[in-house]
């Protein structure tokens, strides 16, 4: 293919600055530029913008979370940090503020999680791109990042390859989870190749493999398991419960409950090759009770029966139980009860990184400045997914994505500033 360049605008021309990656964080940092007055290019490799983000709004559209701010910075585990002084200076409040800006509403649920008021992304991406192409952002989709050919930027693009020269570039490429969407982490070899470092990619609110009997997942798989309690305690001890629903699939399990803990059971896989959780699956009973109920005359009812009549314990419920205890254990109302309240399920493997909402690992926080620029790389500036951080879902991830591409972009006015 030939290649072409774009050459360099003159020097009494504004900077120009390209930002790589149409997604909540590369959008944020050129909007940013554009209004500190950068002449911005935008290049996104998929034929539109913002296809991840538009997917994340499916189900209604969880920008961000409402609980107070040291619950909401926890979420970000070993990263909160790093990330601490971003999400000061852009947090769920401001985020709220910058919707109502773009004349989206926004409220919060009952969940405490923050949502557009018509529960959808693409009201707010629209207007977003408009404001961006009035403020003079240029947009250049179908272009597909190489990496750098000399200072030039190399694309892959619908006419042929072609060079960007730019005075600084933003690269917001997202993780490697959802390649369909234009995730698909291949930039780490070309920093990797550039002598940055990159921890290496991982699934972060991800499913995990249970390996399940054929009769129980013909039967379940597909089915939510709710109310429930999830606990696990990992090597050191350091232990957690907390109730919400999750699902059973083919392979395992996976839903919201199962990514809250899904950084620690994935680690604790690497580690030891398996992860233990237990299932409280009959919240808001005591343990004596439920021994009491489960003890009464069931007469000529199967046992099956009598757990939904005394206990109202069905379907799925009574699916894990069979499926993980042994038939002798179901004639013991004390060992049985004691099950219902701690179900073991032995954990084995991660679902690839290719499921996964998002992903862990990226760019490492010691190769950034303070103004996410790579200190090996001047005038290069990373955000969003790329970099090495991860969070559960509940609006912490969008949250992290937009107060990064917000801090990269002023990162390189201040940068530009500074050599002028």
């Amino acid at each position: 293919m030939s290649i072409h360049s774009r050459i360099t605008p003159s020097p009494s021309s504004p900077h120009r600055v390209a930002v790589i990656g149409g997604g909540p964080a590369g959008l944020m940092a050129a909007e940013i530029l554009t209004r500190g007055g950068a002449r911005v290019d935008l290049y996104d490799r998929m034929p539109s913008l913002g296809r991840k983000f538009l997917l994340a709004g499916r189900g209604g559209l969880n920008l961000t979370h409402s609980e107070p701010r040291g619950s909401f910075l926890s979420r970000y585990g070993e990263r909160r940090k790093e990330l601490e002084p971003l999400l000061d200076a852009f947090g769920p409040d401001d985020l709220r503020a910058w919707a109502h800006d773009l004349g989206v509403e926004t409220f919060v649920g009952s969940s405490g999680r923050v949502f557009p008021r018509e529960m959808k992304a693409a009201p707010l991406l629209r207007a977003w791109l408009h404001r961006l192409r009035q403020a003079g952002a240029r947009f250049h989709v179908g272009h597909r990042w190489l990496g750098w050919e000399g200072e030039a930027l190399r694309f892959a693009a619908p006419e042929g390859e072609c060079l960007v020269r730019a005075d600084a570039v933003v690269l917001a490429l997202g993780g490697g989870s959802w390649s369909k969407f234009g995730s698909d982490g291949a930039w780490v070899s070309v920093l990797v190749g550039r002598d940055i470092p990159v921890a290496p990619l991982k699934p972060a609110n991800c499913g995990f493999d249970v390996g399940w009997s054929a009769h129980f997942r013909e039967r379940f798989a597909g089915q939510p398991v709710k109310p429930v309690i999830l606990e696990y305690t990992d090597a050191t001890g350091d232990g957690e419960r907390r109730q919400g629903e999750f699902v059973v699939t083919e392979t395992g399990v996976e839903g919201s409950l199962i990514y809250a803990f899904s950084s620690r059971l994935r680690d604790a896989i690497e580690a030891t090759g398996s992860a233990l959780i237990h299932l409280d699956l009959a919240p808001g009973w005591d343990l004596p009770r439920l021994t009491e109920e489960i003890a009464r005359p069931r007469g000529s009812r199967s046992m099956s029966s009598h757990l939904q009549s005394r206990l109202g314990l069905k379907g799925v419920k009574t699916g894990l139980l069979r499926e993980r205890l042994p038939a002798g254990d179901f004639a013991d109302a004390t060992r049985l009860a004691a099950a219902i309240k701690a179900l073991p399920l032995r954990l084995i493997a991660a679902r690839p990184l290719e499921e996964a909402i998002s992903s862990a690992g990226g760019v490492s926080f010691p190769a950034l400045d303070e103004r996410l620029m790579v200190r090996a790389q001047p005038g290069v500036f990373c955000a969003g997914e790329m970099l090495d951080w991860e969070a559960p879902t509940g609006g912490y991830l969008l949250t992290a994505c937009f107060a990064s591409g917000r801090a990269a972009g002023a990162g390189v006015l201040a940068w530009l500033a500074g050599r002028d």
